[in-house]
């Protein structure tokens, strides 16, 4: 079993994207957050079983997607490092995720 590991960057995307969507409905954004830290504690079990993103294939990210969120993760020994939280009407830049990483 591999061991889930939040980046600090990417609680704070969380965590912007849920104040945001708390401006209009607080209970939303509080059940976005918890479907997200439901989903990817899945990854734990299942590292790979979210597929590469087509934006960004010839590198070690995978993404897990909820709607509205992609979020970014690498596989590494036996910890799984979530490096980026987005919208996904955003456009993704390579440079966001590495930045981060």
């Amino acid at each position: 079993m591999a061991r889930l590991v939040w980046t600090d960057p990417a609680l704070q995307d969380l965590e912007q994207i849920a104040d945001y969507i708390a401006l209009d409905d607080d209970a939303a954004a509080r059940r976005l957050v918890k479907k997200v830290f439901a989903q990817a504690a899945q990854l734990e079990d299942f590292p790979e079983m979210c597929p590469k993103p087509h934006d960004l294939p010839d590198t070690a990210y995978r993404h897990l997607i909820i709607d509205p969120l992609r979020i970014f993760y690498r596989v590494q020994d036996d910890l799984i490092y979530i490096v980026y939280v987005m919208r996904h009407e955003k456009h993704l830049r390579i440079s966001d995720i590495q930045e981060r990483d």
